[in-house]
């Protein structure tokens, strides 16, 4: 039994293998409609969520499975007290995986140590999304063709966004990556990600509060939302949070071929113009999540 709680769990080859699948569900999804007969996913979301719920349930259903569980904590016994190596205890008795979103960092990783099948992280405060991960890899796939030679900027709240963390850990094992980091002095990548990822990988990397200067570099642009439910303080989110907004006048020194990501969900920071630019790819972006998804729950269940 294999649990996914870090993307650094899977092999440059699996992720390669899932894409694959993934890919191949996208040409032929009726192959797939009954790979997961009979099988039930577990759904504990300890936090709201919109696109990751919804393309897991989506996911499961797809592949002939069904799905079961909660949607905020306030909806289950956790609001009673119940500890979290309890709940998942109880809830691998009536599925066959969980996919689980906690506040807490490690919440996941305690889950997999105790449940009795296979868990996957969907999210645990602002330290790891691999499956969001999986998803911006597809897209990646899909846009460039290719995972290495890629200039990446990232913008906004590199401090907290645990999606950042998780890909910028991804795009470290491949050859010719070049990172640049755009977001005020108050959100910067942690130390930590800085040092245990980029310099121990000896990625290339730049820092700049100035996203329009580096704008003409870029092949992928990952923007990201200043995220209130991080913040202690009210004060310092609404000072930050429009620090950034992506206009289509800010991309007229941009490559014809950038591709423009966002984890979604998007507040302001990009403005509802720039969707009909063919380099905006963040709603495509969603759309694979379902399909990579797929790939995933296949894989843990060990089927073919």
């Amino acid at each position: 039994m294999r649990s996914l709680i870090d993307i650094l769990d899977l092999s440059t080859e699996e992720i390669s293998e899932l894409v694959a699948t993934a890919t191949d569900i996208i040409k032929d999804p009726a192959a797939y409609a009954h790979k997961c007969d009979g099988k039930i996913l577990a759904t504990l979301f300890f936090e709201p969520s919109t696109r990751t719920r919804l393309s897991f349930e989506s996911a499961m259903l797809s592949l002939g499975g069904q799905t079961l569980g909660f949607s905020e904590a306030s909806s289950s016994s956790a609001a009673k007290g119940e500890s979290v190596a309890d709940t998942v205890r109880t809830v691998s008795c009536y599925s066959d995986i969980i996919a689980m979103r906690h506040p807490k960092e490690g919440a996941p990783l305690v889950a997999a140590m105790h449940a009795g099948v296979p868990v996957i992280n969907a999210g645990d405060g602002g330290h790891n999304h691999p499956t969001q991960t999986l998803t911006d890899l597809l897209t990646i796939h899909h846009e460039k063709g290719r995972f290495d030679n890629l200039t990446v900027g990232f913008c906004g709240d590199l401090k907290f966004g645990r999606t950042v963390h998780s890909l910028i850990n991804a795009l470290s094992r491949y050859q010719g990556i070049r990172i640049v980091l755009i977001s005020p002095e108050e959100l910067k990548l942690p130390s930590y990600v800085k040092k245990d990822v980029l310099e121990k990988n000896n990625i290339v990397y730049a820092q700049t509060t100035d996203l329009e200067a580096v704008m003409p570099e870029l092949d992928i642009l990952y923007m990201t939302r200043v995220q209130r439910e991080r913040f202690f303080n009210e004060e310092d989110y609404l000072r930050l949070k429009d620090s950034y907004i992506l206009t289509p006048e800010k991309l007229v020194s941009a490559k014809d071929t950038l591709s423009i990501l966002h984890p979604l969900p998007r507040v302001n920071e990009i403005s509802v113009a720039v969707d009909k630019d063919p380099r905006a790819a963040y709603f495509r972006q969603a759309r694979y999540g379902r399909f990579i998804r797929m790939a995933l729950i296949m894989k843990l269940l060990d089927i073919q």
